[in-house]
């Protein structure tokens, strides 16, 4: 317990659960109602809620990844969180983390006096790359530009607090909307014409578990999704995938109760699985569709398969989630082959995100 500008704030161990309904959930309850809350401020909505049985999973024990989490805690009440991720790769630099606060104890040096856990954690694990990422609200006044030379953000608190602990901006990424219902004539369109480019190439799709015969294939896909995507200055270990992180993947999204749908380009001649795009959604049919990970092959790319593992995707996904209204998807601002299919679908920019990084000496 320390005083901070009159509160006296404690950073808390956060306590997980093996179940929701056992005896000691109750602070891994509040932590994602507080979560929601934070993101319902920076958003303006109710787009990234979850529920605590969607979110647990994802907190449970991991071979692949020590998960270190704190509430913070503010005389008595639940005002924040700190979370930090180390990843397991073999000869991994990077930590990756995070400081939420509601806005009601934002300003008021609580997240600066949070932040020496961060770098200690990342130095008890032998990490000297921190990264993690910020939504910017458009705002007026000075702005800060990715050195990729795509896109820029606001100067404001997040940026400011980044800035004042040593981390340089990299990259930005953009959130974009699709109408589900509005783009349906579209995606069938677009549909077609991949079908036609990509002549020598078919469509499978399942749910998870995934099928035994598609285990190897998508393995090869996530492992590559870790190097393939555009990374700017930030630093992703190449990881490996296989049965069995495959089946841990499926088990946390089923452990959550979420639907979703995997759909990937299979290369007729060889059998080969070369592209793919996963869509989730939780319990509630009425929330907003996540898009996950999207990726094609490199030695594949030119024949239309971002495109056309997405409209496939989009146009199961109304028989699976007839009542979601909008899909949610993130990519690096200067992913332009990956935003010109996303826009001549119908996907609107929403939001920005800045990914920042700081080594340590």
């Amino acid at each position: 317990m320390t005083t901070i500008n009159g509160l006296d704030v404690e950073f808390r161990p956060l306590t997980i659960p093996a179940h929701i309904g056992d005896d000691d959930a109750t602070d891994f309850i509040e932590m994602t109602r507080v979560r929601n809350a934070v993101y319902a401020e920076i958003g303006g909505n109710d787009d990234d809620a979850l529920t605590p049985t969607e979110l647990l999973p994802h907190y449970q024990p991991d071979p692949d990844e020590t998960r270190l989490s704190w509430m913070v805690v503010a005389d008595g009440a639940v005002v924040g969180r700190v979370g930090v991720d180390i990843p397991h790769e073999e000869g991994s630099r990077s930590a990756y983390w995070l400081i939420e606060l509601l806005r009601s104890h934002q300003g008021r040096g609580i997240g600066t006096a949070a932040y020496p856990l961060v770098e200690r954690a990342a130095r008890e694990h032998g990490r000297t790359v921190l990264q993690s990422w910020a939504q910017h609200a458009e705002a007026d006044g000075p702005r800060l530009s990715a050195p990729t030379g795509f896109g820029t953000i606001p100067r404001d608190r997040a940026a400011r607090f980044y800035l004042s602990q040593g981390y340089v901006l990299e990259q930005i990424e953009r959130r974009s909307d699709l109408d589900l219902v509005a783009s349906a004539p579209t995606v069938e369109r677009l549909l077609a014409d991949a079908e036609r480019a990509a002549a020598g190439y078919r469509i499978v799709q399942w749910s998870p578990p995934t099928p035994a015969e598609h285990v190897a294939g998508f393995a090869w896909m996530k492992s590559r999704m870790s190097t393939d995507a555009p990374a700017a200055g930030m630093e992703f270990d190449e990881q490996a995938w296989d049965a069995d992180r495959v089946a841990r993947h499926d088990r946390r999204w089923l452990d959550g109760g979420m639907t979703v749908l995997v759909t990937a380009a299979q290369h007729i001649a060889t059998g080969d699985l070369v592209a793919f795009n996963e869509l989730s959604i939780g319990a509630d049919g009425t929330r907003p569709t996540n898009q996950e990970d999207t990726l094609v092959l490199k030695e594949h790319r030119g024949h239309r398969l971002g495109q056309l593992v997405k409209c496939a995707a989009l146009k199961t996904w109304r028989d699976i989630a007839p009542r979601s209204p909008k899909v949610i998807t993130y990519n690096a601002e200067e992913n332009r082959p990956m935003l010109d299919i996303n826009e001549a679908i119908g996907f609107r920019p929403v939001a920005y995100e800045g990914a920042w990084k700081k080594v340590l000496s």
